[in-house]
């Protein structure tokens, strides 16, 4: 018996490459948030199928490499996207415990942050009161560059306004100055569901409640429009995970966030790869 070959092409066809993407909502938020009609334009998409029938789904993020990659459907179907399709020399891939072996068919780890993915919804949300919420005030774009000092980014890494007038960011400031914040990193109308992400308190203003009420104000505004918001967090990170807990926030998921580098002929100085590690 004949079997019928894999045929591997772009696709800009959004719903096409929504009923790509399979799986627990909590688990593909980030993809289902870049369907948006701001975000999707940024990503580069190829479906493979089998016949007429698609059958795999890759998503990569433009950008500065490492982006995120995701990748779902028949592990024949993925292997042939890798190979065929999009092949990013370096990308952050969330993977199950353990890794994905059709993933390292094309490329190795170079690190792996072991990950917890925590969400809720408006019912299982618990505002935080105290005297830290009162502080509390949106970011605005101008905003940009006060958020870049204080997350220390680079040009290699940087927080462009355009990313805080897409996103919901909320900060304290203190005599002035920018201490403590927290946003998002993808929000998806479309789907009615959103990432958290940039949370950081500037190490003098720690302790004083402003991770849980710039997150719970981030959080808040988010549930006026969507219905599920999710946030990655380590599974080291002790502190964190009792913050979010306070606000309702539940794990959904334990997965790991791998940086992978190509395989090739060519190897990567390791000095270039230490550049991508975070």
């Amino acid at each position: 018996m004949t079997t019928t070959p894999i045929e591997v092409s772009a696709t800009r066809d959004r719903e096409l490459v929504r009923s790509l993407i399979t799986g627990d909502r909590w688990i593909t938020a980030h993809a289902l948030a870049d369907l948006d009609d701001g975000e999707f334009p940024r990503t580069r998409c190829f479906v493979a199928r089998r016949g007429a029938t698609p059958i795999a789904l890759g998503m990569e993020y433009s950008g500065w490499a490492p982006q995120p990659l995701h990748l779902y459907g028949d592990p024949e179907g993925i292997a042939t996207i890798l190979q065929h399709g999009i092949r990013p020399r370096a990308a952050w891939v969330p993977t199950p415990i353990g890794g994905n072996p059709v993933l390292d068919l094309t490329y190795e780890t170079e690190k792996i942050n072991p990950m917890l993915r925590m969400g809720l919804t408006r019912a299982e949300f618990v505002p935080y009161t105290g005297p830290a919420a009162a502080l509390v005030v949106p970011l605005i774009p101008s905003d940009a560059q006060a958020l870049n000092h204080l997350y220390q980014l680079g040009f290699a890494a940087w927080l462009p306004p355009l990313a805080v007038a897409e996103g919901v960011y909320r900060g304290i400031h203190r005599n002035g100055k920018l201490v403590a914040a927290a946003g998002t990193h993808v929000v998806g109308r479309r789907e009615r569901i959103a990432v958290v992400g940039n949370v950081l308190t500037a190490s003098s203003a720690r302790g004083n409640g402003y991770a849980h009420a710039n997150t719970s104000a981030v959080t808040d505004a988010l549930l006026g429009f969507c219905d599920e918001v999710v946030l990655n967090v380590r599974r080291d990170n002790a502190t964190a995970i009792a913050v979010y807990t306070s606000l309702g926030y539940s794990v959904k998921a334990e997965f790991e966030e791998r940086l992978v580098i190509r395989r090739s002929g060519i190897s990567v100085p390791r000095i270039l790869r230490r550049l991508f590690g975070r």
